[in-house]
């Protein structure tokens, strides 16, 4: 069952789902099934040692990540 999510075109709620083939699911606030799908973060590997790319801009905050080169300056 692959996780999805949605928001409601008539209460513009925003909400994830677990969909099963030929189901069509409905919004949890208002049971509308008018909805559009999001499009869905990606998982990245992590690799050890690795930086993220976001890492590289150095006018941003630190972020926590082990080997975070941004100051925050």
């Amino acid at each position: 069952m692959p996780l999805y999510q949605y928001k409601c075109t008539a209460c513009d709620t925003a909400f994830e789902t677990l969909v099963n083939r030929g189901e069509k699911p409905s919004c949890p606030k208002c049971q509308s099934k008018k909805l559009d799908k999001q499009p869905s973060m990606i998982g990245i590997p992590q690799v050890k040692g690795a930086v993220a790319s976001s890492c590289g801009d150095l006018s941003l905050p630190p972020c926590g990540a082990q080997g975070c080169r941004r100051t925050g300056k």
